[in-house]
């Protein structure tokens, strides 16, 4: 029997002792005083986190709920949309805006490549009719990081307004939703928060609201006017998840208390040391150092090895849990999530039961050289 598991996945991510411990709380009344305090308290740290002094909002969902609330608010029937996709999710959001009667214009970029900001930039020159921009900022398929300072300040300068899938992102690589113009940012819980799935937040501007406000799609339960009129009284405007609320509030606590700087450091610390295990394993990465996510990394599984099993003998024998590849990519690629509650020896274990898994498998592996790689990037060794 195997009781320890160690979960190296793009979420749902381990949760930190603390904020168990705080979800454990026994629950109180979502209509009261005391659940208008922590949502308030909330609001203010995660307003901290995106670098913003826009509304931010709470909902009791997925990611996708947020990505659909975004898109809800601000793409009436008929309005031109330019979705910049990159993977599994970019095709996602533009999925979420055609359900809504956009007219969907598509910028696909190579899986594995980031966006290109000329090719924005010849875009909304072309078509000044562009309502809404999606971007995602980690495209959490491919682990790719998409350059959001870039895309809005080629936004700012429209009318357009930018929503960014910052789900996989948000906690663990920056953003400045201010600062870098992004009028509609999503996040959820279960992936840099370090939380179970089932919150999503949602963050909204000056520029946006004037949309909203104007806005044909129907909506209900994601309706943001519903939202911001429960907020003035610091509620939510459904049945929030209370106890994840609970849990919500230390989650950011710790993330506040390590700064975000460190937060960020650390990321790309454990991101860096992953891939020079992954090269000196003689695998190859999906994404090179350029745009190369802190939160994730895509590996290429060996040839003629099946990925999939692969990455079974290594939850089944060495508790720990890889993503696969999703999209075009299933089968093909193995994903290594080092996001959230994760430190130097979660990278460790994963690194040493990869060499392993692929020992067995028969490939041309030197036990102790991906392990080797890390370590020398935890003690400052590597270039």
């Amino acid at each position: 029997m195997r009781d320890k598991h160690y979960l190296m996945v793009p979420g749902p991510t381990p949760v930190p002792p603390a904020v168990a411990a705080a979800m454990s709380r026994p629950v109180i009344g979502h209509r009261t005083e005391d659940f208008a305090q922590i949502n308030r308290q909330i609001t203010e740290k995660l307003q901290k986190i995106f670098q913003t002094e826009n509304d931010v909002f709470v909902f009791t969902n997925s990611g996708t709920g947020a990505m659909e609330a975004a898109v809800a608010n601000t793409v009436s029937p008929g309005d031109t949309v330019l979705a910049l996709i990159t993977g599994n999710f970019g095709e996602r959001f533009a999925k979420i805006a055609r359900a809504y009667g956009a007219k969907v214009m598509e910028i696909n970029f190579e899986w594995g490549s980031d966006v290109d900001l000329k090719v924005v930039e010849e875009k909304l020159a072309e078509h000044p009719e562009i309502k809404v921009v999606l971007a995602t900022q980690n495209e959490t398929s491919t682990g790719v990081t998409n350059n959001i300072a870039g895309i809005g300040a080629l936004v700012a300068k429209t009318p357009a307004l930018l929503l960014v899938d910052g789900v996989s992102g948000v906690g663990a690589i920056e953003i400045k939703a201010d600062e870098w113009g992004v009028d509609l940012l999503c996040t959820a819980s279960q992936k840099a928060l370090m939380l179970p799935p089932g919150l999503s937040m949602l963050s909204v501007s000056a520029k946006a609201w004037e949309v909203v406000k104007n806005n044909r799609s129907p909506r209900f339960y994601f309706s943001l006017p519903a939202q911001k009129k429960a907020y003035e009284k610091w509620n939510t405007a459904y049945t929030p998840a209370v106890s994840l609320f609970f849990g919500l509030d230390a989650a950011l606590d710790l993330i506040l208390a390590e700064g975000l700087e460190q937060v960020y450091a650390r990321h790309a610390l454990l991101a860096k040391a992953v891939r020079n295990a992954v090269r000196s394993l003689g695998l190859k990465l999906l994404v090179e150092d350029r745009c190369a996510s802190n939160a994730l990394t895509g590996v290429w599984g060996p040839e003629e090895t099946d990925v999939d099993g692969l990455r079974k003998v290594i939850k089944q024998q060495y508790g720990v849990t890889f993503a696969g590849g999703q999209g075009i990519l299933k089968g093909k690629i193995f994903r290594i999530a080092h996001m959230g509650f994760a430190d130097k020896m979660d990278v460790m274990i994963a690194v040493s039961a990869l060499e392993m898994a692929l020992a067995q498998a028969g490939c041309s592996v030197e036990l102790g050289a991906g392990t080797r790689a890390a370590q020398e990037v935890f003690l400052g060794r590597a270039e």
